[in-house]
Protein backbone atom coordinates (compact mmCIF):
# COMPACT_ATOMS: atom_id res chain seq x y z
CA UNK A 1 0.00 0.00 0.00
CA UNK A 2 1.66 3.53 -1.34
CA UNK A 3 0.92 6.22 1.24
CA UNK A 4 1.31 8.48 -1.79
CA UNK A 5 -1.87 6.94 -3.28
CA UNK A 6 -3.40 6.99 0.00
CA UNK A 7 -2.57 10.63 0.23
CA UNK A 8 -3.67 11.65 -3.19
CA UNK A 9 -7.38 9.37 -3.04
CA UNK A 10 -8.36 10.85 0.37
CA UNK A 11 -7.15 14.57 -0.66
CA UNK A 12 -9.34 14.60 -3.77
CA UNK A 13 -12.56 12.21 -1.82
CA UNK A 14 -11.95 15.56 0.29
CA UNK A 15 -11.58 18.00 -2.36
CA UNK A 16 -14.25 17.22 -4.70
CA UNK A 17 -17.03 16.18 -1.82
CA UNK A 18 -16.23 19.69 -0.13
CA UNK A 19 -16.46 22.05 -3.16
CA UNK A 20 -19.98 19.58 -3.50
CA UNK A 21 -21.05 20.27 -0.31
CA UNK A 22 -20.36 23.89 -0.54
CA UNK A 23 -22.10 24.86 -4.09
CA UNK A 24 -24.87 22.32 -3.48
CA UNK A 25 -24.24 20.18 -7.01
CA UNK A 26 -23.83 16.69 -7.71
CA UNK A 27 -20.39 15.42 -6.64
CA UNK A 28 -19.46 12.87 -9.26
CA UNK A 29 -19.55 15.70 -12.27
CA UNK A 30 -16.39 17.28 -9.65
CA UNK A 31 -15.12 14.25 -8.62
CA UNK A 32 -15.18 11.98 -12.12
CA UNK A 33 -12.63 14.41 -14.20
CA UNK A 34 -10.33 15.03 -10.52
CA UNK A 35 -9.95 10.87 -10.27
CA UNK A 36 -9.75 10.51 -14.22
CA UNK A 37 -6.94 13.25 -14.49
CA UNK A 38 -5.60 14.11 -11.42
CA UNK A 39 -3.24 10.78 -10.64
CA UNK A 40 -2.41 10.09 -14.02
CA UNK A 41 -0.68 13.16 -14.37
CA UNK A 42 1.25 13.35 -10.63
CA UNK A 43 2.37 9.49 -11.98
CA UNK A 44 0.54 8.12 -8.52
CA UNK A 45 -2.04 5.98 -10.71
CA UNK A 46 -3.79 5.58 -13.69
CA UNK A 47 -7.60 4.41 -13.71
CA UNK A 48 -9.34 3.51 -16.82
CA UNK A 49 -12.75 5.43 -17.47
CA UNK A 50 -14.78 2.14 -15.63
CA UNK A 51 -12.83 2.65 -12.40
CA UNK A 52 -13.18 6.10 -11.58
CA UNK A 53 -17.04 5.43 -11.95
CA UNK A 54 -17.07 2.56 -10.05
CA UNK A 55 -15.03 4.62 -7.39
CA UNK A 56 -17.06 7.53 -8.08
CA UNK A 57 -20.30 5.84 -7.71
CA UNK A 58 -19.11 4.07 -4.29
CA UNK A 59 -18.31 7.82 -3.36
CA UNK A 60 -21.93 9.03 -4.11
CA UNK A 61 -23.64 6.00 -2.32
CA UNK A 62 -21.59 6.79 1.29
CA UNK A 63 -22.19 10.57 0.82
CA UNK A 64 -25.83 10.32 -0.25
CA UNK A 65 -25.62 7.65 2.82
CA UNK A 66 -24.06 9.98 5.08
CA UNK A 67 -26.85 12.76 3.87
CA UNK A 68 -29.76 10.59 4.91
CA UNK A 69 -28.75 10.01 8.67
CA UNK A 70 -27.64 13.63 8.95
CA UNK A 71 -31.25 13.96 8.09
CA UNK A 72 -32.84 11.39 10.25
CA UNK A 73 -30.82 13.40 13.07
CA UNK A 74 -32.61 16.82 12.12
CA UNK A 75 -35.94 15.23 10.93
CA UNK A 76 -39.24 17.61 12.56
CA UNK A 77 -41.27 18.89 10.03
CA UNK A 78 -38.89 18.17 7.36
CA UNK A 79 -39.83 14.46 7.04
CA UNK A 80 -43.27 15.67 6.27
CA UNK A 81 -42.58 16.92 3.12
CA UNK A 82 -40.97 13.93 2.06
CA UNK A 83 -43.81 12.94 -0.53
CA UNK A 84 -43.44 8.93 -0.29
CA UNK A 85 -45.69 8.33 -3.77
CA UNK A 86 -43.04 11.00 -5.67
CA UNK A 87 -40.28 9.06 -4.10
CA UNK A 88 -41.45 5.28 -4.90
CA UNK A 89 -42.34 6.13 -8.67
CA UNK A 90 -38.50 8.37 -9.34
CA UNK A 91 -36.85 5.88 -6.96
CA UNK A 92 -37.90 2.76 -8.58
CA UNK A 93 -37.61 4.30 -12.06
CA UNK A 94 -34.33 5.31 -10.87
CA UNK A 95 -32.95 2.12 -9.16
CA UNK A 96 -33.65 0.19 -12.81
CA UNK A 97 -31.85 2.34 -14.73
CA UNK A 98 -28.96 3.20 -12.11
CA UNK A 99 -28.75 -0.98 -11.97
CA UNK A 100 -28.39 -1.19 -15.45
CA UNK A 101 -26.40 1.50 -16.10
CA UNK A 102 -23.69 0.53 -13.71
CA UNK A 103 -23.88 -3.11 -14.92
CA UNK A 104 -23.88 -1.83 -18.62
CA UNK A 105 -20.35 0.05 -18.08
CA UNK A 106 -18.62 -2.67 -17.68
CA UNK A 107 -18.89 -3.61 -21.59
CA UNK A 108 -18.51 0.16 -22.43
CA UNK A 109 -14.93 1.50 -23.79
CA UNK A 110 -13.43 4.25 -21.60
CA UNK A 111 -14.13 6.63 -25.11
CA UNK A 112 -17.99 5.87 -24.14
CA UNK A 113 -17.94 6.45 -20.72
CA UNK A 114 -15.94 9.54 -21.51
CA UNK A 115 -18.24 10.52 -24.12
CA UNK A 116 -21.13 10.04 -21.22
CA UNK A 117 -19.86 12.10 -18.93
CA UNK A 118 -19.37 14.66 -21.54
CA UNK A 119 -22.82 15.39 -22.45
CA UNK A 120 -23.97 15.17 -18.65
CA UNK A 121 -21.53 17.77 -17.89
CA UNK A 122 -22.59 20.19 -20.76
CA UNK A 123 -26.28 19.89 -19.00
CA UNK A 124 -25.08 20.52 -15.76
CA UNK A 125 -23.20 23.81 -16.69
CA UNK A 126 -26.30 24.67 -18.14
CA UNK A 127 -28.48 23.72 -15.32
CA UNK A 128 -26.10 25.73 -13.06
CA UNK A 129 -26.20 28.85 -15.36
CA UNK A 130 -29.93 28.49 -15.94
CA UNK A 131 -31.56 28.83 -12.34
CA UNK A 132 -34.83 26.71 -11.74
CA UNK A 133 -37.94 27.85 -9.83
CA UNK A 134 -39.93 25.47 -8.14
CA UNK A 135 -43.18 26.46 -6.69
CA UNK A 136 -42.86 27.35 -3.23
CA UNK A 137 -46.44 26.61 -2.14
CA UNK A 138 -46.45 24.08 0.63
CA UNK A 139 -49.45 21.72 -0.49
CA UNK A 140 -50.95 18.95 1.20
CA UNK A 141 -52.01 17.13 -2.51
CA UNK A 142 -49.62 17.52 -5.24
CA UNK A 143 -50.09 15.77 -8.87
CA UNK A 144 -48.06 15.00 -11.04
CA UNK A 145 -47.71 12.64 -14.15
CA UNK A 146 -46.49 9.23 -12.70
CA UNK A 147 -45.21 8.07 -16.01
CA UNK A 148 -43.21 10.96 -16.78
CA UNK A 149 -41.57 10.69 -13.91
CA UNK A 150 -40.88 7.05 -13.99
CA UNK A 151 -39.75 7.42 -17.53
CA UNK A 152 -37.43 10.44 -16.63
CA UNK A 153 -35.96 9.23 -13.48
CA UNK A 154 -35.24 6.12 -15.61
CA UNK A 155 -33.42 7.46 -18.41
CA UNK A 156 -31.29 9.74 -15.17
CA UNK A 157 -30.41 6.03 -13.79
CA UNK A 158 -28.82 4.58 -16.90
CA UNK A 159 -26.61 7.24 -17.69
CA UNK A 160 -25.71 8.31 -14.33
CA UNK A 161 -25.28 4.39 -13.70
CA UNK A 162 -23.03 4.56 -16.76
CA UNK A 163 -20.89 7.58 -14.75
CA UNK A 164 -20.67 6.83 -11.43
CA UNK A 165 -23.28 9.71 -10.43
CA UNK A 166 -26.25 10.09 -8.32
CA UNK A 167 -28.47 12.47 -10.84
CA UNK A 168 -29.48 14.97 -8.47
CA UNK A 169 -28.17 17.97 -10.61
CA UNK A 170 -30.73 16.81 -13.49
CA UNK A 171 -33.45 15.06 -11.45
CA UNK A 172 -33.95 18.38 -9.14
CA UNK A 173 -34.51 20.44 -12.03
CA UNK A 174 -36.89 17.99 -14.08
CA UNK A 175 -38.95 17.85 -10.43
CA UNK A 176 -38.99 21.76 -10.27
CA UNK A 177 -39.91 22.87 -13.89
CA UNK A 178 -41.56 19.90 -15.25
CA UNK A 179 -43.11 18.12 -12.95
CA UNK A 180 -44.00 21.15 -10.92
CA UNK A 181 -42.90 19.79 -7.22
CA UNK A 182 -43.20 22.69 -4.32
CA UNK A 183 -39.08 23.77 -3.82
CA UNK A 184 -39.30 22.30 -0.02
CA UNK A 185 -40.80 18.65 -1.41
CA UNK A 186 -38.13 18.63 -4.58
CA UNK A 187 -35.15 19.19 -1.84
CA UNK A 188 -36.64 16.70 0.71
CA UNK A 189 -37.23 14.29 -1.30
CA UNK A 190 -34.29 14.12 -3.92
CA UNK A 191 -32.46 12.90 -1.04
CA UNK A 192 -34.25 9.70 -1.17
CA UNK A 193 -34.22 9.38 -4.43
CA UNK A 194 -30.53 10.06 -5.22
CA UNK A 195 -29.58 7.16 -1.89
CA UNK A 196 -31.95 4.56 -4.54
CA UNK A 197 -29.95 5.45 -7.60
CA UNK A 198 -26.43 5.19 -5.81
CA UNK A 199 -28.26 1.59 -4.47
CA UNK A 200 -28.62 0.72 -8.05
CA UNK A 201 -25.88 2.06 -9.46
CA UNK A 202 -23.25 0.16 -6.91
CA UNK A 203 -24.79 -3.23 -7.50
CA UNK A 204 -24.27 -2.59 -11.31
CA UNK A 205 -20.99 -1.98 -10.53
CA UNK A 206 -20.52 -5.22 -8.16
CA UNK A 207 -20.97 -6.58 -11.71
CA UNK A 208 -18.59 -4.88 -13.55
CA UNK A 209 -15.32 -6.16 -11.46
CA UNK A 210 -13.80 -3.03 -11.97
CA UNK A 211 -14.00 -2.02 -8.45
CA UNK A 212 -10.01 -0.86 -7.11
CA UNK A 213 -10.74 -1.57 -2.89
CA UNK A 214 -8.41 0.33 -1.83
CA UNK A 215 -8.42 4.01 -3.99
CA UNK A 216 -12.58 3.68 -3.03
CA UNK A 217 -11.68 3.20 0.38
CA UNK A 218 -9.65 6.01 0.42
CA UNK A 219 -11.58 8.05 -1.68
CA UNK A 220 -14.94 7.78 0.24
CA UNK A 221 -12.97 8.47 4.00
CA UNK A 222 -12.03 11.75 2.08
CA UNK A 223 -15.75 12.42 0.70
CA UNK A 224 -17.00 11.52 4.15
CA UNK A 225 -14.98 14.38 5.54
CA UNK A 226 -14.97 16.69 3.00
CA UNK A 227 -18.88 16.86 1.98
CA UNK A 228 -19.92 18.00 5.69
CA UNK A 229 -17.57 20.60 6.01
CA UNK A 230 -18.53 22.10 2.99
CA UNK A 231 -22.00 22.10 3.65
CA UNK A 232 -20.83 24.22 6.65
CA UNK A 233 -18.91 26.42 4.94
CA UNK A 234 -21.74 27.34 2.20
CA UNK A 235 -23.57 28.98 4.84
CA UNK A 236 -20.87 31.25 5.69
CA UNK A 237 -19.66 32.74 2.55
CA UNK A 238 -20.55 34.13 -0.80
CA UNK A 239 -20.31 30.69 -3.10
CA UNK A 240 -21.13 32.81 -6.54
CA UNK A 241 -17.65 33.69 -7.81
CA UNK A 242 -16.48 30.10 -6.52
CA UNK A 243 -19.62 28.54 -8.77
CA UNK A 244 -18.67 30.34 -11.64
CA UNK A 245 -15.28 29.11 -11.26
CA UNK A 246 -15.84 26.00 -11.48
CA UNK A 247 -18.11 26.00 -14.40
CA UNK A 248 -14.99 27.09 -15.90
CA UNK A 249 -13.49 24.02 -14.70
CA UNK A 250 -15.70 22.29 -15.72
CA UNK A 251 -15.83 23.52 -19.35
CA UNK A 252 -12.24 22.87 -19.71
CA UNK A 253 -12.90 19.44 -18.72
CA UNK A 254 -15.44 19.16 -21.44
CA UNK A 255 -13.36 20.50 -23.91
CA UNK A 256 -10.38 17.90 -22.78
CA UNK A 257 -12.41 15.15 -22.64
CA UNK A 258 -14.08 15.90 -26.59
CA UNK A 259 -10.57 16.90 -27.93
CA UNK A 260 -9.38 13.22 -26.66
CA UNK A 261 -12.61 11.62 -28.29
CA UNK A 262 -12.40 13.52 -31.32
Amino acid sequence: MEFDLFLLMVSLGFVGSFFSGLLGIGGAIINYPLLLFVPAWLGVAHFPSQEVSAISMFQVFFASLSGILGFRKRRGKESALIHKGLVKDMGGGILLGSLLGGFASRFLPSASINLVYGILAVVAVGLMLIKNKGNDEERLEISYSRLIAIVSAFIVGIVSGIVGAGGAFILIPIMLTILRIPTRVTITSSLAIVFISAIGGVLGKLTTGHIPFWPVLFTVIGSVLGAPLGSRVSGRIDVVYLRYGLIVLICATVIKIWSDIL
